[in-house]
């Protein structure tokens, strides 16, 4: 049997603190595909980052992932869940993929790697992705993976000098178990 956290094209594991500069370029990467724009950060703040997400412990079911491409080895992403309410039952979750590694099926896998983990193993009810109206590719992979648009909240982020929507997007665990073996490794 393999390993939970390995597919077929993509390993989930840790941060590792030599990660940093991947992690670096993906955001570097994400302030040229119109995320929020934040100041630049130095390449310690990226270093002490990956260090202190190596050695902590997940947190109320909050963590972040390297995801790795099987063949290569190479980190093409990042996921994780971001926040998490056990008592009602939902949690939020966020990826993101280095430009060279998108529309591979790098994304989709981990992705269903990550939600299998929460609604079978942590027995979460929701999962709950908030994506910036603009990024088609994030919303089309979404509705691919089975989510559901539950909501917009209009011109809720402010950045590129404009307001931008939120779309709210969402998937139920047996959603998720209709579309998606929950008993696959």
């Amino acid at each position: 049997m393999t390993s939970f956290w390995t597919g077929k094209r993509i390993r989930l594991r840790g941060i590792e603190p030599e990660d940093w500069t991947t992690l670096r370029g993906f955001a570097v990467d994400e302030d040229r595909l119109g995320d929020v724009l934040h100041p630049p950060r130095s390449a310690a703040s990226f270093r002490t980052m990956t260090k202190e997400q190596a050695a902590a412990k997940p947190d109320d079911d909050c963590f972040g992932l390297a995801i790795e491409a099987v063949a290569t080895g190479e980190t093409v992403g990042a996921i994780g869940s971001h926040q998490a309410d056990p008592r009602a039952g939902w949690f939020e979750y966020g990826i993101t993929m280095g430009a060279d590694h998108r529309r591979k099926g790098y994304a989709a896998e981990a992705a269903v790697m990550l939600l299998r983990f929460m609604f079978a193993e942590r027995r979460y009810h929701k999962c709950e992705a908030r994506i910036f109206a603009h990024n088609e590719a994030s919303l089309a992979l979404h509705r691919r993976l089975g989510f559901a648009e539950e909501g917009r909240l209009r011109d809720h982020e402010f950045f590129a000098g404009r307001h931008h929507d939120l779309v709210m997007m969402g998937m139920l665990a047996d959603e998720f178990a209709q579309l998606h073996a929950v008993s696959e490794p």
